[in-house]
């Protein structure tokens, strides 16, 4: 399948990826601006003008640009209805089921809590921008929520089309991945996108995006409701949330 959404990337803070769609001729939309300095240069040399930001959640790293972004450019600021005390001043609240046209895209929202509670995720066309909710081979810390928040929240997003590409908010794959093989679950497939993302990683290149298709292959976290994840923490008959909170506090732990 040929992506239908053109999407590009740059990459700050060593480890955050901040996304770009564009929205119409001439128009980008950005995803999670961290800091603004290097999203005023990537446009500048496109040439392209700012449309909108969308923000995932709150978090500095996520948020810390738009400020000075919106000194720029009269871009839209789409985010959370329900974290607004706690983002930067909001042009288009969202909330769960939220269907938003930017330009010529069609941007839908999901309410995904774990991380934080007011986290969101966008999805516009065969393109899922799955902030600090899911990582490839990993998910998002449970800073504020709970694991049966987090463990809905992954489920959703489980439940989309397997032929969605998935655009997380950090570059952890390896390190995901190399947590992941300590598990024994999954082993050879692990062990082979184990080399395939180092050699990306050798050459200065990013593991995004993911197939969601290929995600619940290889990700436990979208596995916990099945025996194999279960039985790595004696938690066999538990639910997928109570097996989604022992290993994720396995996790914080390697």
């Amino acid at each position: 399948m040929n992506p239908t959404l053109q999407v590009s990337q740059i990459t700050i803070r060593q480890d955050n990826h901040v996304w770009f769609f564009p929205t119409a001729p001439g128009q980008l939309a950005v995803v999670d601006p961290g800091e603004s300095q290097p999203v005023l240069a990537f446009l500048g040399h496109q040439g392209w003008q700012l449309s909108h930001i969308l923000l995932t959640h709150h978090h500095q790293d996520h948020q810390g640009g738009v400020v000075e972004l919106l000194r720029h450019y009269p871009a839209k600021v789409v985010g959370a209805g329900a974290d607004q005390h706690r983002l930067p001043p909001l042009h288009i609240p969202v909330q769960e089921g939220s269907l938003l046209t930017l330009g010529e895209v069609t941007v839908q929202v999901m309410e995904t809590p774990g991380h934080t509670i007011g986290h969101v995720v966008y999805r516009v066309e065969d393109a899922l921008f799955t902030g600090d909710t899911l990582f490839h081979a990993g998910c998002g810390r449970l800073f504020e929520g709970t694991a049966q928040q987090m463990w809905i929240s992954l489920q959703k997003i489980a439940s989309l089309s397997g032929t969605l590409r998935l655009f997380p908010g950090h570059e952890y794959s390896l390190v995901n991945l190399l947590a992941v093989q300590q598990l024994n679950w999954c082993t050879e497939e692990v062990a082979r996108r184990i080399q395939e993302v180092g050699q990306l990683r050798s050459q200065d290149r990013i593991s995004s995006p993911i197939m969601l298709d290929y995600e619940r292959k290889i990700n436990p976290f979208l596995n916990c409701h099945t025996p194999e994840v279960a039985r790595l923490f004696h938690l066999a008959g538990q639910d997928g949330a109570t097996v989604l909170a022992a290993l994720r506090q396995w996790r914080n732990s390697c």
